[in-house]
């Protein structure tokens, strides 16, 4: 297979490719990330085969409306919580646990929940609000360090993917905080730029 770069920017390409059942690496506002369509349950294996990741691990999904947790939630169990965290903290490193859309492919998660948010990143909003929601993993072999950069993501995946978007060098950093909304009160999974205190402060 062979692997392009293209600019950020251009997307339509992109979008031919996820829609013919493809996988795209594309910059956030952490480090590059690998994505499909997050109801292509076909193209959502073939990222945990394009970085060698073990499959009982599930794949976030990310968003570029808070409308568009609708479609990946059950409906009739999108937690308030979530719905204020999202309120003040998107887009940005918070990532909300909750019930998924029990139509949803079972490659993104094998388990009754989702992890969703959305980046704060121009290029990746501007994919995602063409796309739809997105399963997002780091563009990356399993084990191997994040890339910040589109070069770094080609010397990983070439071969393995089609097209990479180029937006320039990701800030990388630590990951999102991730946070369970399942139950009355929310639980932290694992730390990152937004603390507890300042979630409970929304509530």
């Amino acid at each position: 297979m062979k692997t392009e770069i293209i600019p950020a920017a251009e997307i339509e390409l992109a979008l031919g490719v996820l829609k013919n059942g493809g996988i795209v690496a594309f910059p956030t506002d952490t480090v590059y990330g690998l994505g499909a369509l997050a109801s292509d349950n076909a193209a959502i294996e073939s990222i945990y085969a394009a970085k060698d990741r073990p499959i009982e691990k599930a794949i976030p999904v990310l968003v570029g409306e808070l409308d568009d947790i609708k479609s990946i939630a059950d409906v009739t169990r999108i937690p308030d919580m979530a719905l204020r965290f999202a309120a003040r903290f998107w887009p940005g490193p918070l990532t909300c646990i909750i019930v998924k859309n029990p139509l949803l492919p079972l490659a993104i998660s094998a388990t009754s929940t989702v992890a969703v948010r959305i980046p704060d990143n121009f290029d990746a909003r501007a994919l995602l609000r063409a796309a739809g929601p997105m399963a997002v993993t780091s563009a990356n072999i399993s084990g191997q360090p994040s890339p910040s950069t589109a070069q770094e993501v080609y010397d990983q995946l070439k071969g393995r993917i089609p097209l990479i978007l180029d937006g320039g060098r990701t800030p990388g950093g630590i990951p999102s905080t991730l946070v369970d909304c399942t139950g009355e009160k929310p639980i932290i999974l694992r730390d990152g730029p937004i603390s507890l205190s300042a979630l409970t402060a929304v509530l």
